[in-house]
C-alpha cells in the first residue's frame, strides 16, 4: 500500500515486537560478554602461575622462614581461623596468581554446566608437569551483598568444591591444594563491593620463590 506520493508506507512495529527485538539484542550482547569473560586459556593460567625466571638478584626461599607459617600446617584442612586466613593472605602477597570467574549459581557451591569449563581449565593446568609438586592456594571470594558469616561459609564451600573436583578428576594430590574462603573481606574492587568482579576464585602458587635485590 502506498501513500499519495507513491512511496511505500514504513511498517510500524507494535510495542510487543519492539520488546522482542530489545530482548534478543540484550541476549546476544550478554552472550558475547560472557564469551569474553571466559576466554582464559590453559596457557594463560600456566603463564600466570609459573614462578618468574631466576635472576642475578639474591633469591631467598621463604616458604619456611620466620615471616610466614609453614605450609604443612595448612594442608588437608577445610577450615581456618581468621588469624590463619590473614597469615595465608600474607604468604600469597606477591606470588604468581590468577583471578578466575567461576560462575556459580546464586548462593550455591555446586559446579554446574556454567562453572565447570573454568574449573576444568584450571585442573588441566595444575596437572601439567610444569606445576608438579607446587602448592597452590585456591581462594574463594564473594561480593559485598549479604552477611559476613554467610559469605564466609559460601566462599569456603566454593573453594573446596573446586579443589575436590580437581583432585578427583585430574590426579593432583590433595595435599598440594589448599582451599580457603575469604568471603567479602578482600574485594578486588573495594570502591564497589557489589561489583561482579569481586565474585571470583583466585589460584596462587605458594611454592614460588621471592627474591630480594642486593643493594
Amino acid at each position: 500500500m502506498s501513500g499519495s506520493t507513491g512511496l511505500p508506507i514504513p511498517r510500524v512495529h507494535t510495542p510487543r515486537v519492539l520488546l522482542g527485538l530489545i530482548v534478543a539484542c540484550a541476549a546476544l550482547t550478554g552472550s558475547a560478554l560472557g564469551a569474553r569473560a571466559q576466554s582464559v586459556t590453559e596457557e594463560d593460567i600456566l603463564r600466570a602461575l609459573l614462578p618468574p625466571a631466576p635472576t642475578r638478584s639474591l633469591s631467598t626461599a621463604i616458604r619456611n622462614g620466620a615471616d610466614e607459617p609453614r605450609l604443612e600446617a595448612f594442608r588437608n584442612r577445610t577450615s581456618f581461623s581468621a588469624l590463619e586466613r590473614e597469615q595465608l593472605a600474607a604468604v600469597s602477597d606477591g606470588r604468581p596468581h590468577i583471578d578466575l570467574d567461576v560462575p556459580f549459581a546464586f548462593n550455591s557451591s555446586r559446579l554446574d554446566a556454567k562453572a565447570l569449563p573454568v574449573v576444568k581449565m584450571l585442573g588441566a593446568t595444575l596437572a601439567r608437569r610444569e606445576l608438579a609438586g607446587h602448592t597452590i592456594l585456591i581462594a574463594g571470594h564473594t561480593d559485598g551483598k549479604g552477611s559476613d558469616r554467610g559469605n564466609q561459609v559460601l566462599s569456603e564451600r566454593r573453594a573446596l568444591a573446586v579443589k575436590r573436583y580437581i583432585v578427583e578428576n585430574y590426579g593432583v594430590p590433595a595435599a598440594n591444594l589448599i582451599s580457603i574462603g575469604y568471603g567479602k573481606s578482600r574485594p578486588k574492587d573495594p570502591a564497589d563491593p557489589l561489583a561482579a568482579k569481586n565474585r571470583r576464585v583466585v589460584a596462587v602458587n605458594l611454592s614460588s620463590v621471592k627474591s630480594a635485590s642486593r643493594e
